[in-house]
C-alpha cells in the first residue's frame, strides 16, 4: 500500500467514525427516524474493502453508511438520506437501510439479512454473461451465514464459477446472539470451504483487509470463480439504536476498544509513512469539516413532495368481472 492510499484510507475511516457519531446525535434529537445501524469500530473493514475493490458492483447490508462514503458517494447525500430529505442518495425514500447509487455501482444496503446475496450472485452471472471485466463484491455479517440464501448463493456461484467475492464481516454477534450459540464454530469461512477458496483476515487491520480484497478481486477477474474472505472485527455500538447491547460484558468491550482500527492506522502512518502529528491532525480536522457540512446540508434540504409519494411504486391493475 502506498502512502497516498494509506492516507486516503485513514481520512475516510476518521470521516466515517465522525459521520456515525453525528448520525447517532441527530437520531437522538429526532431529526433521523426509522432504523439506524452504526458501523463504529468496524471502519477498517468497511473502508479498506471499498478502496481495494475499486471497480465492479457492490451489494451490502443495512450497516452501510461508511461503505457508501468510501465508495465515493458524497457524505452530504448520505446524511440527507438519513434525514429523509429529497437531496438524499435515494431521494429520501430509503433512509439509513437503503442507500443505493447505480452511478457508483453501489446496490446496498439491503434490509433483509442475507437477502442481497442471491441478487449479488445474479449480478455476477450477468457480468460473466456480458464478458465484463468487472466482478461483484457481496458484504454480509456472520449471522447471514446461517440462512438458506447464503448456502444457495455459494452453491450457484461455485457451480457456475461466477466472478464474486463473498466478504463476511464477523463481529461475533447477530443482533444479540453470540455466533457460537447458533453455529458450531466461530470461523464462518469453514462453511464456504467445500465450495471455493477461503481466507481469514484481521478486520481491524486496514492494510491487511486492503491487500486481501485486492488479491481476491484479481482472482475473480481472471475467471477463477468465486472466493470467500472472512474478516474478524467488532462493533462498538448495539445492533441498532434500539439495542443497548447488554448481552456483552464491559471487559469484552474494553478488549476490542484497545484494538481500535483508527488508532492502529494512525500509528502506521507515523511509523511507516513518517507522517507528523500535525499532518494527521489536519486530516482529522478535514473530516470534522466534511461531517459538519453534511449535517448542515441535510438539515437545510427540502422534504420530498407529497405528490411524489407513489413515484417509483409499481403495481399491476386488477380487473374485476
Amino acid at each position: 500500500m502506498d502512502k497516498l492510499t494509506a492516507e486516503d484510507i485513514f481520512y475516510t475511516m476518521a470521516l466515517g467514525r465522525r459521520f456515525e457519531y453525528a448520525a447517532k446525535e441527530h437520531y437522538m434529537t429526532g431529526e433521523i427516524s426509522g432504523f439506524l445501524h452504526l458501523d463504529i469500530g468496524q471502519e477498517a473493514l468497511s473502508v479498506a474493502a471499498m478502496k481495494a475493490f475499486d471497480h465492479g458492483d457492490v451489494f451490502t447490508t443495512y450497516r452501510e453508511h461508511i461503505m457508501a462514503i468510501a465508495r465515493g458517494i458524497e457524505p452530504k447525500a448520505v446524511m440527507a438520506e438519513l434525514f429523509g430529505k429529497k437531496t438524499g442518495v435515494s431521494e429520501g425514500r430509503g433512509g439509513s437501510m437503503h442507500l443505493f447509487d447505480p452511478s457508483h455501482f453501489f446496490y446496498g444496503g439491503d434490509a433483509i439479512v442475507g437477502g442481497h446475496l442471491p441478487n449479488a450472485v445474479g449480478c455476477a452471472y450477468a457480468r460473466k454473461f456480458q464478458k465484463s471485466e468487472h466482478g461483484v463484491l457481496a458484504v454480509f455479517g456472520d449471522g447471514a451465514t446461517n440462512g438458506g440464501a447464503f448456502f444457495e448463493s455459494l452453491n450457484i456461484a461455485s457451480a457456475w464459477k461466477l466472478p464474486i467475492l463473498f466478504l463476511c464481516e464477523n463481529n461475533r454477534y447477530a443482533i444479540g446472539t453470540e455466533i457460537t450459540r447458533v453455529a458450531p464454530f466461530l470461523e464462518q469461512a469453514k462453511k464456504a470451504e467445500p465450495y471455493m477458496p477461503t481466507k481469514e483476515v484481521d478486520g481491524n487491520d486496514a492494510p491487511a483487509v486492503y491487500e486481501a480484497v485486492k488479491e481476491a478481486q484479481d482472482y475473480i477477474q481472471k475467471g477463477h470463480g468465486p472466493i470467500f474472505i472472512e474478516a474478524f472485527t467488532y462493533r462498538w455500538e448495539g445492533h441498532s439504536m434500539s439495542d443497548p447491547g447488554t448481552y456483552r460484558s464491559q471487559e469484552e468491550m474494553e478488549i476490542w476498544k484497545r484494538k481500535d482500527p483508527i488508532e492502529r492506522m494512525k500509528k502506521l502512518l507515523k511509523e511507516r509513512y513518517i507522517m507528523s502529528d500535525a499532518q494527521i491532525e489536519a486530516l482529522e480536522k478535514k473530516a470534522d469539516a466534511a461531517v459538519e457540512e453534511a449535517v448542515q446540508f441535510a438539515a437545510q434540504s427540502p422534504e420530498p413532495e407529497v405528490d411524489e409519494l407513489f413515484d417509483y411504486v409499481f403495481a399491476e391493475e386488477v380487473r374485476h368481472g
